[in-house]
């Protein structure tokens, strides 16, 4: 009961709300990446394509090019969120001075030192979560460094005429591809975080806030990912 009587009714009501709309919508994208509607879906697609061309190639150093710049990203964000997690637990260190500064800022709940702390702490786990995430994006794509590394010459692929006995090239580009997926719907994870992040933020204005703030951010990222016009560009055949 000590434990529920820290935030009041209103914050809970908000805290749970963000923690449902986040779950809701990430249920809701990975069902409807199964189609083409979605931009994870649809650059997929482009993965494909591009792993088919790397096993018509030799040397590959187009493509190794190309995993080394798409691991340059999840790896800036890696070292970003380590410094936004050590400035959040500096905060936390220094509560006092910390808490009398936001009390300062208009508009901002007046609360207590601990529920200060537990808002604090409730950003700690989102952009911890964003690390794991972004970290295991880039590890993912050491391993599609490794296939591409790995992949026979052109010439030791069949075709759909005559095989020979020789690998399937559709079915190692097909391979190599969801590898890339994989690392992409990783970092595509750890992004949302800092997305929702961003909603907790209002949270230290109000709970209120901070609701208006989660379903902002759902309609945001869900424009962004399901009807925006970089979407409407990659599904156009010409």
């Amino acid at each position: 009961m000590n434990i529920l009587n820290i935030l009041s009714a209103l914050d809970w009501l908000a805290l749970a709300w963000f923690a449902l709309a986040w779950a809701l919508y990430v249920a809701y994208a990975r069902r409807e990446n199964v189609k083409d509607s979605s931009l994870l879906q649809v650059t997929n697609r482009y993965r494909r394509d591009w792993l088919m061309q790397t096993t018509l190639r030799d040397p590959r150093m187009v493509d190794t090019v190309i995993t080394q710049t798409l691991s340059q990203t999840p790896s800036f964000f890696c070292s970003t969120t380590i410094l936004v997690i050590g400035g959040l637990l500096a905060i936390l260190g220094a509560n006092d001075k910390a808490t009398e500064l936001v009390r300062d800022i208009p508009f901002v709940a007046r609360t207590t030192a601990l529920v200060f702390d537990l808002k604090l702490i409730v950003m700690v786990a989102i952009f911890v979560y964003a690390f794991f995430r972004f970290s295991w994006s880039m590890r993912q794509y050491t391993f599609v460094a490794l296939i591409i590394g790995s992949m026979p010459p052109p010439k030791a692929f069949g075709d759909a005429s005559n095989d020979n006995g020789k690998q399937s090239r559709e079915a190692y580009a097909t391979r190599a591809a969801r590898l890339v997926a994989f690392a992409a719907e990783s970092f595509n994870d750890g992004l949302r975080a800092y997305y929702f992040a961003f909603a907790v933020i209002a949270w230290f204005v109000s709970p209120l806030l901070f609701a208006l703030a989660t379903l902002a951010v759902v309609l945001i990222l869900h424009r962004r990912e399901f009807k925006s016009e970089i979407l409407s560009v990659l599904q156009s055949d010409s």
